[in-house]
């Protein structure tokens, strides 16, 4: 079986940063990407940042300069930086870990709230 397992959300003010970690256990083999998503109230899905295994990224326009992934291959584990957070930003956050077989595994989400 596998377990993913993600941390590091919490309530910051704006300017501040976060480092959010999620990591897989378990049999999961032959990853190609990893990533993370976050859901706003009211929002639709929106996806964040990716990374392959190869070190390719993705960024949505909104985070470019502000949010950093990152990954450690052998531990299973992808990382997200966050500076300068804006109240927008303000979401829950699911990790994810996309295999080549087209199966994904998830986070359970953290509460990333950015306000004074």
């Amino acid at each position: 079986q596998v377990q993913v397992v993600e941390s590091g959300g919490g309530l910051v003010q704006p300017g501040g940063s976060l480092r959010l970690s999620c990591a897989a256990s378990g049999s999961i083999s032959s990853i190609q990407t990893m990533g993370w998503y976050r859901q706003a109230p009211e929002k639709q899905r929106e996806l964040v940042a990716w990374i392959t295994t190869g070190g390719n990224t993705y960024y949505v326009d909104s985070v470019k300069g502000r949010f950093t992934i990152s990954r450690d291959n052998a531990k299973n584990t992808v990382y997200l930086q966050m500076n300068s957070l804006k109240p927008e930003d303000t979401a829950v956050y699911y990790c994810y870990f996309r295999t080549t077989r087209w199966v994904d595994y998830w986070g359970q989400g953290t509460q990333v709230a950015v306000s004074s």
